[in-house]
């Protein structure tokens, strides 16, 4: 596999670095500049997520809007179908009769 000298001289920086732990300061500043790269970040998304909230709010409330007549002739069509044939209801019944003389031991 050939390398790249663009890319040989990037891992060469890296290893030219001798190991050396950081420094308080440079610890403290890397610190700061991830908490305000995370700052950063959270308010991005908090953004982003406010519009895609309201567009999908607006988009919503315009298909809404465009289909409320439908949504009209849709019930007057189905008001009309019923009161023409009737209303029927569906289902069984299980009765049980008791004969003269015995005892109701639902209870």
């Amino acid at each position: 596999m050939r390398i790249d000298p663009n890319q040989q001289r990037v891992f060469e920086a890296f290893a030219r670095r001798n190991g050396r732990p950081l420094s308080p300061w440079q610890k403290i500043v890397g610190s700061v500049a991830a908490i305000g790269l995370f700052g950063l970040a959270l308010v991005f998304s908090v953004v982003v997520f406010a519009v895609v909230l309201t567009v999908g709010a607006a988009v919503w409330g315009w298909f809404w809007w465009k289909t409320r007549n439908l949504r009209k002739q849709m019930r007057e069509t189905q008001a009309q179908q019923q009161a023409q044939e009737g209303l029927v209801i569906e289902g069984e019944v299980i009765r049980e009769v008791n004969e003269p003389g015995e005892t109701d031991d639902r209870r």
